[in-house]
């Protein structure tokens, strides 16, 4: 897909991950909407990403809200003139021992990273087949595939997302509407702000920038999928395929050390 003057809406656009997407996609020309609960910060980062091109809009609302998604839309054909592009980025983690998580948090999770998406998605269709070129791109993580401890109830979020990408991009084949899952690792992200894992603990980290850049090269180039972590990450996901109780022997020996580093990862 050629992103110039393409009218995309960035869920979660105002920071990380969501905001260096949308930044690539100002590069190239892109007319942007992005999406978040905090009106200061989404002005300011509208207002530098109008910097790079056309005027960046946004809007404040909160996506596991029925009534908040339909006027996130209503603004795209407001002040898009409709929809091509839909960036589901925003997201929610705790990590820590699953008897430890609250059952309020571990709702907030299903809702935040995998109900509001596909609720938004069945919303936002009608917008996206108008143009007749549509694109939808899901933001997972790399616990989608490889599920890691401390992180089960978001790892089964992203997960879910994932394969429900997947099953849509092949229900939307030949129908004007392509579907990307992003599979990003441990980026330096708000999100991340709360967690101690470091590389030792296999979260070395990559800029946010980064990784907008490898989405809008997925983009351009009409992939089905965007993973992040290279040869490395590659080759755990590989090993957890095909032996994956050598990989619970690795995760043995990090254990007690991943706990501690986790336990207070929290971000809403």
């Amino acid at each position: 897909m050629d992103l110039n003057n393409k009218r995309v809406l960035v869920t979660g656009g105002s920071s990380g991950i969501g905001f260096a997407i949308a930044e690539a996609m100002a590069g190239k020309g892109a007319r942007l909407l992005i999406v978040g609960r905090r009106e200061a910060e989404l002005s300011a980062a509208a207002a530098k990403l109008s910097a790079l091109g056309n005027k960046a809009e946004f809007v404040t609302g909160d996506v596991t809200v029925e009534a908040d998604r339909r006027r996130i839309l209503a603004e795209a054909t407001a002040k898009l003139g409709g929809l091509d592009v839909l960036v589901n980025n925003a997201g929610a983690v705790r990590a820590a021992r699953l008897e430890l998580i609250s059952e309020d948090d571990i709702r907030a999770m299903v809702e935040v990273n995998l109900v509001a998406p596909i609720l938004f998605i069945r919303q936002a269709l009608p917008l996206l087949r108008e143009g007749g070129d549509g694109l939808i791109v899901n933001v997972t993580s790399a616990a989608a595939l490889t599920g890691m401890p401390f992180y089960g109830a978001y790892a089964a979020t992203k997960a879910g997302l994932a394969r429900f990408g997947e099953a849509l991009r092949r229900e939307l084949k030949g129908e004007g509407i392509h579907v990307i899952t992003v599979y990003p690792v441990a980026t330096e992200t708000p999100m991340m702000a709360s967690s101690k894992a470091g590389a030792d603990l296999g979260f070395g980290r990559e800029s946010a920038a980064d990784v907008g850049k490898a989405v809008v090269e997925g983009i351009e180039a009409n992939a089905i999928e965007v993973s992040r972590g290279g040869e490395a990450r590659a080759k755990a996901v590989a090993l957890n395929r095909d032996n994956p109780l050598a990989l619970d022997e690795r995760f043995m020996g990090l254990k007690a050390a991943l706990e501690e580093a986790t336990r207070d990862h929290r971000s809403f």
